[in-house]
Formats: structure tokens, C-alpha cells, sequence
């Protein structure tokens, strides 16, 4: 079982957790799958409710030139992708009732195992204590993460300098802009490649992306083309 549809509130859920950790409806670039899924709607996906899948709409919207030259097989339906059964939610009535499995798993009785030495339990709670007093101690390293960003400008009279000024502007705790490039994606269009830096809990990537996208008079659509560790 793949997507359902995407007019109602569950077939835009759907695609919505689908793309959260992906950049396309499968593989890890434009393919007919996306074609074939952006081909059903009838309007935009309501970004305040649907953030990922109106970042995917907006960035497979900029390549309806070069739709019919997408690998994939178009004779597809758009109802072959997105999650298989299993991946998909579990009905709650359908679901086993927690509170009949536990039942098995209570002791009425008691057991000798559960009585324990009161000089071991002192012994326990006071390692366990002075665990607890080092780890507070240590300052634990913030995450990072390495992102390269693909920011694709209008058409080929976007003035590139002005559109990359615009993105570095932005500046947040816990983001440093790093190295960038200008990348040829065609019909003499460059897209501007641009590295970051960001810490995972200060920085959210979607909400950098939705922040460049607001420079509707350069920017056209954004996307992840890497992200690692650091």
C-alpha cells in the first residue's frame, strides 16, 4: 500500500511524515515517482500545516520543464509510492490492549526476588549518586551538524550576488555560513551551493529554509543535498 491521495487531512499526513527525512518521494533525486505524486494536486500544500511536504511541492515545481527527461518509469501510478503497509499507523481498536498484556505480568503473591538487601540497596544508591555528581560535572559538547544547501534562483537573470548576500544575512546562535559555489543546473541557471554549520538544538534546517524562501524576488526553492555528523 502506498499514498492514498492527497486532498484529505490523512492521504497529506501521509506524504508529510514521508518526506520529513527525505529530499524526493524515492531515491535521491528527481524521478517520475515525483512527478507522478506532484501531478495530483490541485494547489500548494498549506505550509503552516504541512512544512516538509510544501518544501518538497515547491522544489519538484522547478523542474515541471523537465519533467518528461526524469528517470523512472511514467507509467506508474503515484499510489505505487510512499509506505508500505507496515509503516503505516496502527488502527487503535485494532490495536492490543495494553492494559490485558500487563495483567499477565503482575505477581498477585510477591516473590522472595523482590525482597532485597538493605546494605546492598545503600551500596547501590550511593554509586549510583556519585555517578550521577560526575556526569553532572562534565559539560557534554554541543551536536553539529555539516549541511550543504542548494539555493536555485528563479531563472538565469537572477542576480546571484545579491540572492547569496541575502542568505548570509540571516544569522542565528548556532549557525556559521561557511564555503559556497555557483553550480550550472541548466538552461544557463546556476544554483548557489552553500555550506554551513549549525548546532542541532539551536538551528531547525527547515526553518533556515523557510527563512532564505522568503526572498521571493531571487529565491525560487531550497533543498538539503547533504548533512553529516559532526
Amino acid at each position: 500500500m502506498g499514498f492514498t491521495d492527497f486532498i484529505s487531512d490523512s492521504g497529506l499526513t501521509l506524504l508529510e511524515k514521508w518526506i520529513t527525512t527525505r529530499s524526493y518521494i524515492a531515491g535521491y533525486t528527481p524521478s517520475q515517482a515525483d512527478v507522478k505524486c506532484y501531478q495530483q494536486f490541485k494547489s500548494t500544500p498549506a505550509v503552516e500545516k504541512y512544512p516538509h511536504a510544501y518544501r518538497w511541492y515547491k522544489h519538484i515545481a522547478s523542474f515541471e520543464p523537465e519533467f518528461s527527461s526524469l528517470p523512472g518509469d511514467p507509467s506508474k501510478s503515484y499510489t505505487a509510492y510512499g509506505p508500505e503497509s507496515t509503516e503505516l499507523p496502527i488502527n487503535p481498536k485494532e490495536a492490543p490492549n495494553k492494559a490485558d498484556e500487563d495483567d499477565d505480568d503482575v505477581d498477585l503473591f510477591g516473590s522472595d526476588d523482590e525482597e532485597e538487601d538493605a546494605e546492598a540497596a545503600r551500596v547501590r544508591e550511593e554509586r549510583l549518586a556519585e555517578y550521577k555528581k560526575k556526569k553532572e560535572g562534565k559539560t557534554k559538547p554541543a551536536a553539529k551538524s555539516i549541511v550543504t544547501l542548494d539555493v536555485k534562483p528563479w531563472d538565469d537573470e537572477t542576480d546571484m550576488k545579491e540572492l547569496e548576500a541575502n542568505v548570509r544575512k540571516i544569522e542565528q546562535d548556532g549557525l556559521v555560513w561557511g564555503a559556497s559555489k555557483l553550480v550550472a543546473v541548466g538552461f544557463g541557471i546556476k544554483k548557489l551551493q552553500i555550506n554551513l554549520v549549525v548546532e542541532d538544538e539551536k538551528v531547525s534546517t527547515d526553518e533556515l529554509q523557510q527563512q532564505i524562501e522568503e526572498d521571493e524576488d531571487h529565491v525560487q526553492s531550497t533543498d538539503i543535498a547533504a548533512m553529516q555528523k559532526l
